[in-house]
C-alpha cells in the first residue's frame, strides 16, 4: 500500500516553491494601503485627521509612492508602467470620492435606521465593502493584477459581502445589511440600485471555457432586489424601475417596471393555543 512520506523529494519541492514564488507584498500591507486611502477621503473612520490642505497633499503623495512600491513588488506585472498606473489612480481619486459619497447618500436615504452619513461611514458594512470595491475597481480598470482581488476579498472576509472588482456598479448604490451578497465578475449594475442581504447576482454555469464571456446579470437603474433573491445568467436583464421580491430564483429577463415575487404557502391559525390547558 502506497503511503505519503516526508522524504527529500517533498522538501525539495517545497523549497523550489519558496524560491520561485512571486515577491508579492502581504495581504495586510495591501489592505493597510487601501484603508489609508479611505481614511484620507473619510477621516470619520479613524483618528487620521490631517491639519491642513498641504498635509493632505503630502499624505496623498506618500500613498502614491506606497502604491508604486507595492506594484513594483508584484512580479505578476513585470512590464507595467507602475509609476504611470499609480499616478493615474490618484488622478481618478476625486471620481472615487464622488461615487462613494453618492453611495453614502443612497444608504442614508434607503435605510430608515440610518440617521446620519457619519453613522454610515463609521458603522455600515455596506459602505466598507463599497469603499474597497471602488478602489479595487479603479485598479482593475488600470489592468493591475492580483491586488484588486485581494482588496475585495479583504472586504468580503470582514463583511460577508462578495463583490468582484471587475463588476461594473453605477452611482447611488445602496447595500442594506449586506451579509451574503454575491456580485459576480461580469455583473453590470446601473444607478440608484438597492439590494438586501443574501442576494446573488451569479452565473448559470461555472465551466472554465466561459471565463471570458458575460456570465452574470445586468441590473438597470432604479431596481430594488430584496433579501435572498438569486438572479443568474449573462443574458438576464432586470429592466429599470423593477422590484425583485425576496427568495426569487430568476434566470430570465424582466421588462422595465416589473414586480417579481415568490409565493410560498404559509398557513396561520390565529389564537389556536390561547385557550389550551397546560
Amino acid at each position: 500500500m502506497k503511503r505519503d512520506a516526508l522524504d527529500g523529494h517533498f522538501f525539495k519541492e517545497l523549497f523550489h516553491q519558496q524560491q520561485s514564488k512571486d515577491a508579492v507584498p502581504s495581504n495586510g500591507e495591501m489592505t493597510q494601503w487601501a484603508e489609508s486611502v479611505i481614511c484620507v477621503l473619510f477621516p470619520q473612520l479613524s483618528t487620521c485627521v490631517l491639519c491642513s490642505e498641504q498635509a493632505i497633499k503630502n499624505r496623498v503623495e506618500e500613498l502614491q509612492v506606497n502604491l508604486i512600491e507595492i506594484l513594483n513588488a508584484t512580479t505578476a506585472c513585470l512590464d507595467c508602467n507602475n509609476e504611470g498606473i499609480a499616478r493615474q489612480f490618484f488622478l481618478n481619486l476625486p471620481g472615487i470620492y464622488r461615487l462613494l459619497n453618492t453611495d453614502i447618500e443612497a444608504i442614508v436615504a434607503g435605510d430608515p435606521a440610518a440617521k446620519t452619513s457619519y453613522e454610515v461611514i463609521r458603522a455600515y458594512p455596506g459602505f466598507y465593502a463599497l469603499s474597497f470595491y471602488r478602489i479595487a475597481h479603479a485598479l482593475q480598470k488600470l489592468n493591475v493584477p492580483l491586488i484588486p482581488r485581494i482588496l475585495t476579498e479583504q472586504a468580503h472576509s470582514k463583511t460577508g459581502i462578495d463583490i468582484h472588482p471587475a463588476a461594473e456598479i453605477g452611482e447611488y448604490f445602496c447595500i442594506d445589511h449586506g451579509t451574503g451578497i454575491v456580485i459576480g465578475e461580469t455583473t453590470k449594475i446601473g444607478n440608484h440600485v438597492k439590494i438586501y442581504q443574501g442576494v446573488t447576482l451569479g452565473a448559470l454555469s461555472v465551466k472554465k471555457e466561459f471565463a471570458f464571456t458575460k456570465r452574470h446579470p445586468t441590473v438597470e437603474d432604479h431596481v430594488v432586489i430584496y433579501a435572498g433573491a438569486t438572479i443568474l445568467g449573462g443574458d438576464t436583464v432586470i429592466g429599470h424601475h423593477s422590484v425583485i421580491g425576496g427568495n426569487v430564483w430568476l434566470t430570465e429577463s424582466v421588462s422595465p417596471g416589473s414586480l417579481v415575487y415568490h409565493t410560498p404557502e404559509v398557513t396561520i391559525v390565529e389564537g389556536k393555543y390561547l385557550n389550551t390547558t397546560p
